[in-house]
């Protein structure tokens, strides 16, 4: 066990210098762990270059088997011992944090004072069988390897815009939306449209584009256009007044926004306390009840 931990370590690092300080060992006991895994095994792990090392192809197979198995037995002590136990990390898409999730997490927190709550809401994916994040807010298919999943809403979308320029554009059925200053994907928008049985040009018609449903929305809330937002996540917003829904008319663009967690911590006190208070406040939504 000692030797495949150094050979872990080094792997990840491609460094004996940086593992060893990592370990707390000396870059010669390093070299000597590594040295005596491979004779024991009786191949090669690294390939020794002038600054760094690599791994070999069968240390490569081995590297990846070690890192998954030094990180379940990193979470399994932590949860036996509880001592990751007060801080639960949550990576999210950044809408879903700022429009829904955000505005209940105090609720949650007033009912566990021990535990507080970190939100990444970076674009990149978290993989979270080998990473010290316990859960993830994701929309897609809720089939992530390594990941169980819960539905939390769909993934439905609509037409929003200010209801000044709704009155100004006199919108009255979709295809007066061709015309109309759009925000957004027009992939997205050619699927809004296909499904309200309007054809749509060939030649792109939106204004603006973001990567983030939020700032598109944000956008249409300024009057610079309709935007294709989701009126679970807009509730607020549509309830003051600040957006108008010219047609009732949604498109589903994806399978849904979900809730994962590794599979292999599924019994973790935060995790399930998070998890099944999340899913009560989806099942209390009206918005979401609505679709």
């Amino acid at each position: 066990m000692s030797s495949i931990r150094v050979f872990e370590a080094a792997a990840r690092l491609n460094s004996f210098t940086r593992a060893a300080e990592e370990l707390g060992m000396t870059q010669a006991a390093v070299s000597w762990q590594i040295k005596a895994l491979e004779t024991k095994l009786g191949i090669s792990l690294f390939r020794r270059l002038p600054r760094e090392v690599r791994p070999t192809e069968p240390g490569e197979r081995l590297s990846r088997a070690a890192t998954e198995a030094m990180t379940l037995l990193r979470r399994a002590f932590a949860e036996v011992t509880e001592t990751d136990q007060g801080v639960l990390t949550i990576t999210t898409l950044t809408t879903l944090a700022t429009q829904w999730l955000a505005p209940r997490l105090g609720a949650f927190q007033l009912a566990n004072p021990g535990l507080a709550v970190r939100l990444d809401t970076s674009p990149h994916i978290v993989d979270l069988a080998r990473s010290n994040v316990d859960v993830a807010l994701r929309s897609g298919s809720g089939d992530w390897p390594g990941t169980e999943a819960a539905l939390l809403m769909p993934s439905v979308f609509v037409p929003l815009c200010s209801p000044a320029l709704c009155a100004t554009l006199k919108l009255t059925t979709p295809a007066d939306l061709l015309d109309a200053p759009r925000v957004g994907d027009e992939k997205e928008w050619a699927a809004w449209f296909a499904s309200a049985g309007v054809s749509t040009p060939t030649t792109p018609a939106t204004q603006l584009r973001a990567d983030i449903q939020g700032l598109e929305v944000a956008a249409a809330l300024g009057g610079q256009g309709v935007a294709l937002g989701s009126p679970i996540l807009f509730a607020r917003e549509i309830a003051a007044g600040l957006l108008t829904r010219p047609f009732a008319h949604t498109v589903t663009l994806s399978n849904g926004y979900w809730i994962a967690w590794p599979e292999d911590r599924r019994r973790s006190p935060k995790i399930a306390r998070f998890r099944d208070w999340l899913l009560a406040e989806a099942a209390a939504d009206p918005a979401i009840a609505a679709g």
